[in-house]
């Protein structure tokens, strides 16, 4: 029944502080940020998947040790490569982990194929709504109005 109260300054470095040592011991690349965590790894062999699958044996002691847990249902395996062969996991003795073509990261969606195409398509559809509402709500179609509006509303929620 402890914690770091949620928005207080402190809470990111104290955070960051606490998980530190997440990645000790660990064989693949592990990248942290906030309270995310992705573990990578190449995984070409026998030999590599196991690896993958100790390190995330590890992480789930990890959890087990610093009383915390995983979010499983947020857990997803991606994988890449058009010859890969799309082991399964699991995080500790578990349930498997589930695969996915296409998650969300930092707010970009990244697929299996390292392909923008979606990414795009999402950002076109934000701001093709965003200019029908300007549209729907705004008489004057003049230049004047109309790049003002479009740069303050569609154009900057795009980079996010």
């Amino acid at each position: 029944m402890s914690g770091v109260p949620q928005g207080s300054v402190l809470g990111p470095v104290l955070y960051n502080i606490f998980i530190n040592d997440l990645d000790e011991g660990l064989e693949g690349t592990i990248i942290k940020f906030a309270d995310d965590t992705k573990l990578g790894g190449i995984a070409n062999t026998p030999e590599d998947r196991s690896r993958i699958q100790n390190d995330l044996n590890r992480l789930e002691r990890w959890a087990e040790t610093n009383k915390m847990k995983f979010n499983r249902d947020k857990c997803k395996i991606l994988h890449f490569g058009r010859k890969n062969e799309m082991q399964r996991y699991r995080m500790g003795d578990g349930a498997w982990l589930n695969s996915s073509t296409c998650e969300k990261d930092l707010g970009v969606l990244v697929d299996n194929k390292l392909n923008m195409k979606l990414q795009c398509d999402v950002a076109a559809k934000k701001a093709n709504g965003i200019m029908a509402c300007i549209n729907r709500g705004i008489a004057s179609r003049s230049r004047e109005v109309m790049l003002p509006l479009y740069s303050a509303l569609a154009r900057i929620p795009l980079a996010f």
